[in-house]
């Protein structure tokens, strides 16, 4: 890209020059011009003088009128001579267009470096030119997204103080499941916003959710100290509160999973993921079998709005597995987009083998990061997986079965597509 913009840019310049340099150096001067008439005056003279003569010695016309003729021409050729002819010696006009022609050569490709440097964009250019040859293989695509994150971190690396630059590339990091880089660019970021504490609080809850997917959901020492720093800083620092009220849903403390998740809503009532944490909290008082307190209108309304596009699917247990699964086995019901076999889930519900038989609806509530959402894919496949390690990610001993086919993601609620857990894993 950068060759092909500096040759087009040079082509431009010798167009720019020749248009400035054409007229100075190649210009008809004044003196030229006179000149000029002077000489066309003085043949049409001399040419119509020697028509006089011829007709005189044919007889054509007598001697008074050959003399009178004469006489006329001769004044004619007068009048039309310029009154002041100008000597080229006493004009300077040619080593003036010589002057104005070098430096224009020298000034005008120098000018346009400098000011494009400037006021240029040349990397933004490159980057949507990148983007554009995002095309191809999933490959391609993955090595080209791969080159065009690691140029960005160079950058920031060399000028470290761009936190919407950090932010970005922990993102990014993210989306590519690469959660040990994602962490390190979230701690770079609350480097560079050490003056304002909500947002270092807010991208040390988002290293810490990077630390908590690096380990598969485990709440590691590295993953609770971050939690804490995060805190200290603001204790409602709302990545850290849906940090521990996923942890402490899946140990079984579920009345302090509602008390995170309901902080998050009193300090967070527009959050992206509410519908997702009102479901959790429902799902924690069932837990305990209690009835969930009556929501306010608003909340209630965007619950029912996040029950929306999704799928819904019946999973059971086959019967021959039934005698050697404990009711307490981690069941991990989720949603992937169709064709996609690893990578954060779109939706994923966490419960216990004593659940089944279950009839489910997955949609945008339960979303593990606002990005990867249900209802931004047109269809899905489905995993029930029964886990004595807790993990989500698929381990030799496991228990699963899957959808056959993809399921399309639909407003409607429709029949649910059944799911039978009937296979166990071997090792890879």
């Amino acid at each position: 890209m950068t060759q092909t913009f500096w040759i087009a840019a040079t082509v431009l310049i010798i167009l720019a020059l020749a248009f400035v340099i054409y007229p100075v150096m190649f210009h008809r001067r004044a003196d030229r011009q006179q000149t000029d008439l002077r000489n066309q005056n003085l043949m049409a003279y001399r040419s119509r003088m020697v028509e006089l003569e011829k007709e005189h010695q044919a007889g054509i016309i007598d001697e008074e009128t050959y003399q009178q003729l004469r006489d006329e021409l001769a004044g004619a050729m007068l009048d039309d001579m310029p009154d002041n002819e100008v000597r080229a010696k006493s004009i300077p006009g040619r080593k003036a267009a010589m002057a104005v022609g070098l430096v224009s050569i020298l000034l005008i490709p120098a000018a346009t470096v400098v000011l494009y440097e400037e006021w240029g964009a040349l990397d933004s250019v490159e980057a949507y030119i990148a983007m554009q040859e995002l095309g191809g293989s999933d490959e391609a695509r993955a090595a080209q997204m791969d080159t065009l994150t690691e140029q960005l971190r160079e950058r920031l690396e060399a000028s470290p103080d761009n936190p919407d630059g950090w932010a970005m590339l922990g993102q990014t990091y993210m989306r590519l499941e690469r959660y040990e880089d994602a962490a390190w660019a979230f701690r770079q970021l609350a480097d560079s916003v050490k003056s304002d504490d909500g947002s270092q609080a807010v991208a040390l809850g988002l290293s810490a959710q990077a630390l908590f997917f690096l380990n598969q959901g485990a709440m590691t020492d590295k993953v609770t100290a971050t939690i804490e720093e995060a805190r200290s800083l603001n204790p409602d620092e709302v990545n850290s509160l849906g940090l521990l009220g996923i942890h402490s849903f899946s140990q079984g403390a579920y009345r302090e999973a509602i008390q995170y998740w309901e902080r998050i809503q009193t300090v967070a009532p527009d959050h992206p993921q509410l519908g997702a944490i009102q479901g959790g909290i429902k799902e924690a008082y069932t837990r305990l079998g209690e009835q969930p307190p009556a929501q306010e209108p608003a909340l209630a309304a965007a619950d029912d709005s996040a029950q929306g596009v999704g799928v819904t699917v019946s999973v059971s247990l086959d019967e021959a597995l039934k005698q050697d699964i404990p009711d307490d086995t981690t069941l991990f019901i989720f949603a992937r987009a169709a064709n996609v076999q690893s990578g954060p889930p779109l939706a994923v519900v966490r419960l216990t083998a004593s659940a089944l038989p279950i009839d489910i609806r997955l949609d945008d509530r339960y979303a593990m990061t606002p990005e990867a959402v249900i209802s931004g894919v047109e269809e899905v496949a489905v995993t029930a997986r029964l886990t004595r390690s807790g993990s989500i990610s698929a381990q030799a001993g496991d228990w699963q079965g899957s959808t056959d086919t993809p399921i399309t993601v639909t407003k409607e609620q429709g029949s649910p597509v059944a799911i039978v857990i009937n296979k166990q894993l071997t090792g890879s």
